[in-house]
């Protein structure tokens, strides 16, 4: 019980948000209509059940023309069935699309808010495939939650949503009451009068189904779960080897991508035979259930009929009101699967959620505060560490102010990068003050550069659109930077991350850099694919574009000394690694 409650919370959690949004009125309608020709459809199959008496009693009394009349009521009730049918499914499919469409805005917000992304994948609340749950959990939970709280777009004559099957159960068990109300009840020769005794069986019929399915089904949500996981884990590997096919190409690595991407679908191929044991079981006891409803009736009430205290037309009708009656209460035995699906789906968006959740509440737990209103940018002491709590690296007081060359050297993983990360404001794992003047502007421009697919002027004027730039401005940060010759495809779309090389990706940054002009720029080994002259002439360029920005880089060629004034160096000391800072011999001319 505690566990379907914090399931309808969840629901309820994922859903009313979108119902008190802006789009709340057209929502609401949508809903309303919705839910009033789901009743609708229930009404039409109330009188599908008395056509059904009707059509088979004229075949019992040789009334052609009794016959003849029925056969056009079928046609309209068939004319109401697909005409509601169409109806919903336009209806339905308006809700989802805007419900989606509400939902992928919100999600992609808290997902992107403030480096909300990266933080999710430390500490204890990485979550897996985000990717996945944005694009493929979402429209799944918006489908199944119409579908069992409303019904199934697809046939209104099934309503099997949650609002079907509680008014189909109205109606229906009303009919079944008063065709069984003085009927009596054969057992062994015997006659037994208990008033409405079908509704009573298809309740004890329906609750004992309910137990044996949920028996033979109940670890068919877990599953669902795990391949959901496993199936996106998959579809994230195969997009990592098309992302570094030209690596994999160099390496002739083709057969061992395809030996880890075997090992890695095995864990789908598995768990689907565990989904499909699971599943022979549930439908073994589901079409057992199934079978025995139909025959069921007759059995109780064919001796009723044989005693000609109802008629053929009757009969049928009871049939037909006991099958459905019972379909109603078996809600979950018919739609179990659909359920484990469902519950899947929603422990993973409300795990998601809970991530974005721990993601913020990190941050907000951070030792590290960030203040504005200072001189230069200010630092320090930082104390950093990993996101397991061991400690990483300590700085002392860190200044750097208007036109400084700072460079930062030490052992690779000793924590130069992370220390970027801190002072940037997205590792969350430190302690000390950050201090920028106002509206002071910050970039890190790493080793690998992100390249967004697009047209080319895109990438370069990232995080702004090209559209906010002169077109000559941004042909002349590349021509500056040595990639004059791809002025002609600022317009060009493509994946720039494998059309270029790295070496000409950090070009691109760098011309990056000079639009954006930031008053204080990180390059962390944001020149390494360059040769020692191409470097060189990227740093006086720096040096003469941006006098004002105070740049600093980390890196390990011995030649950055000469293109920094400052110096610091990572040591070890005890547990930890310390920055401190050292003497530099001085900056080059610009224009060496």
């Amino acid at each position: 019980m505690r566990g379907l409650l914090r399931t309808l919370a969840a629901i309820v959690n994922l859903s009313l948000p979108y119902f008190k949004s802006k789009d709340r009125w057209l929502a609401a309608g949508l809903l309303a209509a919705i839910a009033a020709l789901t009743l609708v459809s229930v009404a039409v199959t109330v009188r599908f059940n008395i056509w059904n008496r009707d059509f088979f009693g004229a075949f019992q009394m040789y009334d052609e023309a009794l016959w003849l009349r029925q056969v056009w009521v079928f046609v309209w009730i068939m004319a109401a069935q697909v005409a509601l049918g169409m109806i919903l499914i336009w209806l339905t499919q308006l809700l989802e699309i805007r419900w989606r469409q509400w939902m992928n805005g919100r999600y992609l917000r808290a997902w992107l808010d403030r480096g909300a992304h990266y933080r999710m994948q430390l500490g204890k609340q990485a979550v897996d495939n985000p990717d996945q749950r944005i694009s493929m959990d979402i429209p799944l939970f918006i489908q199944s939650t119409l579908a069992m709280t409303v019904g199934d777009r697809s046939n209104p004559m099934l309503a099997t949503g949650l609002l079907g099957a509680g008014a189909t159960l109205a109606s229906f068990a009303v009919i079944l009451w008063n065709l069984s109300a003085h009927m009596p009840l054969s057992l062994g020769g015997h006659a037994f009068f208990i008033p409405g005794f079908l509704v009573w069986t298809a309740l004890g019929y329906a609750a004992a189904s309910t137990l044996v399915a949920h028996w033979a089904g109940r670890e068919l949500i877990p599953l669902r779960f795990d391949q959901q996981r496993y199936e996106a884990n998959f579809r994230f590997d195969l997009v990592r080897v098309r992302e570094n096919s030209e690596q994999i190409a160099l390496l002739r690595a083709g057969d061992t991508e395809q030996a880890r991407l075997t090992r890695t679908f095995a864990d789908v191929v598995d768990n689907w035979h565990r989904l499909i044991r699971r599943q022979v079981k549930l439908t073994a006891a589901t079409a057992s259930i199934a079978s025995l409803s139909l025959i069921l009736p007759s059995l109780l009430v064919a001796p009723a009929f044989f005693a000609h205290v109802i008629g053929f037309g009757e009969l049928m009708q009871i049939s037909s009101a006991f099958v459905t009656v019972q379909g109603a209460l078996s809600f979950f035995v018919v739609q179990y699967q659909g359920v484990a699906e469902w519950k899947a789906v929603i422990d993973r968006l409300t795990g998601f959620e809970a991530a974005i959740a721990a993601s913020g509440a990190q941050a907000a737990a951070s030792g590290l505060r960030a203040v504005t209103g200072a001189n230069g940018l200010e630092a320090g002491p930082l104390s950093v560490a990993l996101p397991h709590g061991a400690a990483l690296i300590e700085t002392g007081a860190l200044s750097f102010g208007r036109g400084d060359r700072v460079l930062v050297t030490g052992p690779t993983g000793s924590g130069k990068s992370t220390t970027l990360r801190a002072i940037a404001g997205i590792w969350p794992f430190a302690e000390g003050e950050i201090a920028l003047p106002e509206n002071a502007t910050m970039m890190i421009v790493p080793q690998r550069p992100y390249l967004p697919i697009g047209p080319l002027a895109d990438a370069v004027t990232f995080p702004t659109p090209a559209s906010a730039w002169p077109a000559a401005g941004i042909a002349q940060a590349l021509h500056d930077v040595g990639l004059g010759r791809l002025e002609a495809a600022l317009g060009e779309t493509a994946h720039w991350d494998r059309t270029l090389s790295p070496g000409e990706q950090q070009r691109l940054a760098v011309a990056r850099a000079l639009l954006h002009k930031p008053d204080y720029l990180f390059l962390d080994e944001a020149t390494a694919s360059l040769d020692e002259p191409g470097e060189a002439a990227l740093y006086r360029l720096l040096h003469q574009r941006l006098p004002g920005t105070a740049i600093v880089s980390i890196g390990h060629r011995s030649t950055l000394a000469a293109f920094h004034a400052r110096k610091f160096t990572v040591i070890r000391d005890s547990d930890r690694n310390r920055l401190v800072e050292e003497f530099s011999p001085g900056i080059v001319s610009a224009t060496a």
